[in-house]
């Protein structure tokens, strides 16, 4: 993933969106990284992959928690608490 510093990211913007168009650009400010510019499809795919994983271990945490017995009763006298 290439490094542009904030300046150069600011004063070569309409490239940088070109770029990130390809692949993330890293932008650093005093040799840090401060943020990566990626593009529209890629933010929606990692969105929808954060979420499709989220729901995958959510599905996996209630079959956990039903084969140990958990019930919408407890599970309701517990978050009552």
């Amino acid at each position: 993933m290439p490094k542009v510093s904030a300046t150069h990211a600011k004063q070569n913007f309409a490239a940088m969106l070109d770029q990130a168009q390809r692949e993330p650009v890293r932008i650093q400010r005093h040799h840090r990284d401060v943020a990566v510019l990626i593009s529209a499809d890629e933010f929606t795919r990692l969105h929808r992959d954060r979420w499709a994983e989220f729901n995958r271990l959510s599905g996996i945490a209630a079959e956990q928690a039903k084969a140990n017995g958990l019930t919408q009763e407890i599970l309701t006298e517990i978050l009552a608490d």
